[in-house]
Parts: C-alpha cells; structure tokens; sequence
C-alpha cells in the first residue's frame, strides 16, 4: 500500500490533533511519518462507561487520518483491563466492573465509533481488537516475568499513586498490575506506535519498556492532548461523567455543545471540527453564538449525517430561541410507589439524587414557566419538566 508523506498534511494533521509529547521524539515520529515506511499503530478504550465524549472522538478521528494515510490502525478494546480498572486520575480505586457491563459498554462503543473511522474500506480498514484475546490466556508464571521489568519505586513515580501513598490512601495491588497488563498489549499485538492522551503516557511507556525487552523493539508514543473545559479545568472523564457524550440525539448533542462556555470554542474548533483552518478567523469574528452553532453542525453531521446536523440546528432555535419544547422529547412513565428522582437518575435525565435537589433547589426545574421547589415533588398528571438549562423530559402518570 501506498504511503501518503505530503508533509503539509501531516503537520495539520498533528496541528489539529494537537500533538503534546512524542517518543523519543517529535523530530524521530515526523521522520517516520515522512519515511514512507508503514507502521502498524492502536488506540486504547477501556469501555468503562456507556458513551464515549469528544475527548476520545478527537483521537479517533486522528486515528482515521493516519489510516488515510495509508498506515495500519487498530481500536482495541480493553475489555480485560476494563476489570481491572485504571488507577490514572482517581483518588481511590477504580470500581471495578461485570464482564456483562464490559460487554454492554462495547457494544455501545463500536456503534458510536463507526462515523468516526473506516472498518469498511477495501483497501486499509481499521481493525478492532480485544485486549481479553491474550491477557486473559497469561499464566501466572509469565506474569511474574513480566513484572521484574519493574520496580515498585517506579509505579509509585506515578502522580496519583504518590498521592495516595502520600496521604495513607489504599493503593490495591492489582492497580499496579495496570500498567502492565496494559503495556502487554503492544507486545501482543507487535505494534510500532501507540497513541494515547496525556493521562496515559505512563502506561503507554510501560508497553514500550516491555517491547523493547521482550522483542527489541522500539515503539513511538503519541500522546495528544485532554479536552478542558478553560474556565472551569475540568476534564472531559468517562469516569467522572464529564464532558460532551457522544451517544445522544442529535438535538441533544447540539444542545449540549451550544451550552459549553465560549472559552471552549478554540479547543473544540480545532480538535473536534475539520473546518478548514483558513475559515478560523472569518468564523471567530461572526461572534461565539455563530462560531458555535458553526462548529455544533459540523460536529453533529459528522456523527449523524448533514439532514440530522440541519434538523438539529433547527430544533435549538425553536427551543431555547423560541421557548419551545423539543419534538423528540425524553418520555419516562412513573409508576405508582416511584420517586420522580429515581426514574430520572434512571433515565439518566440527572446523574444522581443529590444532583436533582440541588436542581430544584437552585430553581432549575420548571413546568411551563412554573418552578418545581420541592425536591419529593410527584407529579399527579402527565407534563413536560425542563431540567436545568437544556434537558426535557416528558413524565408520563
């Protein structure tokens, strides 16, 4: 197969992606890319959530051009290491989960990834692998060897590892099997590159370690960028249940990207959109409720199709220009002996109880223009709620 190195390209491509670090280089990963030699390179996803956010779409999506440019490129799946949960970023250990939600988030996770990149291309498709294929086949004998290519001074390097150890916090010691078995991969699957955020350079370095002692090989490390919210810091976290995710309507997702403060409009233009760059000024200076309508259309039609972006689009003006209510409102039916915050925290219209009363509280539930104070509020009759700035939902009695 052909090799594309047009030199622009790549730049841009790295450009948008937004290219942190490299190992060991930027200098040794821009001249491979411009060599003409094709390299075999993966993306993790430990499908620990039901949805993807656009941190991981933007990784995908540079994913997909690499693929464009002709070099083999796989998703794989880290359904085992999903069992045993990736310390990075928590204060505690992870929870740890079912193979029977694994095997759900899955599922949910090849459906929204396929806009995203090519598994049907005749000549380079994407691949997609299963990390249980060769961990859950590791003796015991070989996990001992793979873990004298490490030290305990090493894994405890690791910031939240040094925080817990730091403040007395448990430190499991299946969490520092984490690194490891997440650095098998690249030895199972003899990759040359790995891409991961800037969360997971500690890992992914692992995985370059034990390639390099097992079969002498070097592998480059690609790390990209975290998507922040600027105001606020926070990251988009499939573990926090943070972020814009992915698996919603299309007039949800174009709600819910509208709604993100403007400080976000740069960062989402550039990682998110492939709006040509020479297009950034004119559109920056139409102001930020058009630069992000422009950026929401793109993002939206890229996940659901150009009918579904204009519908999308539509549907926000009529809702929150106009005060309307959505055609495809969320409908729950409450039974008798139900809680209202129940069937919403079920419904996933509020991420748990303490959320919609601090909602009601705080004057963000309405009926009409009616608002709900109490938090035991149980609806007598069939309505329509607006729940905080964007989400309805239709209780049916």
């Amino acid at each position: 197969m052909k090799i594309i190195t047009d030199v622009k390209r790549i730049e841009e491509m790295c450009a948008r992606g937004t290219l942190v670090e490299a190992f060991p280089s930027k200098k040794e990963l821009m001249e491979k890319l411009l060599s003409g030699e094709r390299i075999k390179i993966y993306y993790g996803l430990d499908p620990t959530h039901t949805s993807i956010h656009l941190g991981h779409a933007k990784n995908i999506i540079f994913l997909e051009e690499l693929r464009q440019l002709g070099h083999e490129v796989i998703i794989l799946f880290g359904d085992f290491t999903a069992r045993v949960g990736d310390p990075g970023g928590k204060g505690v250990a992870r929870k740890q989960l079912s193979s029977e939600e694994i095997a759900h988030n899955v599922s949910d996770w090849v459906r929204q990834i396929k806009p995203l990149i090519s598994f049907d291309d005749k000549e380079n498709p994407a691949q997609i692998k299963y990390n249980s294929e060769w961990l859950s086949k590791l003796t015991m004998a070989e996990i001992i060897e793979l873990s004298a290519n490490f030290t305990v001074q090493q894994m405890l390097e690791r910031d939240m590892f040094e925080k817990r150890f730091e403040i007395g916090t448990p430190i499991y010691l299946h969490e520092f099997l984490y690194p490891l078995l997440q650095g098998y991969d690249s030895v199972a699957m003899d990759v040359d590159a790995e891409l991961c955020g800037t969360d997971q350079i500690f890992n992914a370095l692992a995985g370059r370690t034990l390639l390099k002692r097992i079969k002498d090989k070097d592998k480059f490390v690609i790390a990209l960028n975290l998507v922040a919210n600027p105001v606020t810091g926070e990251l988009m976290s499939k573990s926090n249940g943070t972020g814009v995710f992915i698996d919603q309507s299309p007039a949800q997702l174009f709600g819910a990207l509208m709604a993100l403060p403007d400080a976000m409009i740069d960062p989402l233009f550039i990682n998110c959109t492939r709006i040509p760059l020479d297009q950034k000024d004119a559109l920056m200076a139409q102001g930020p409720r058009e630069a992000k309508a422009r950026i929401a259309s793109d993002i939206v039609k890229r996940l659901h199709g150009e009918a579904a972006a204009q519908q999308a689009e539509e549907e926000f003006i009529k809702t929150f220009s106009n005060k309307g209510v959505p055609e495809d409102v969320q409908e729950v039916t409450l039974r008798p002996g139900e809680s209202l915050s129940d069937i919403l925290v079920k419904a996933e219209i509020v991420p748990s109880k303490t959320e919609w009363r601090r909602l009601v509280l705080d004057g963000a539930v309405k009926n009409d223009d009616t608002k709900i104070t109490d938090p035991n509020f149980i609806p007598t009759e069939t309505m329509v709620l607006k729940v905080g700035k964007r989400r309805f939902v239709k209780i049916i009695v």
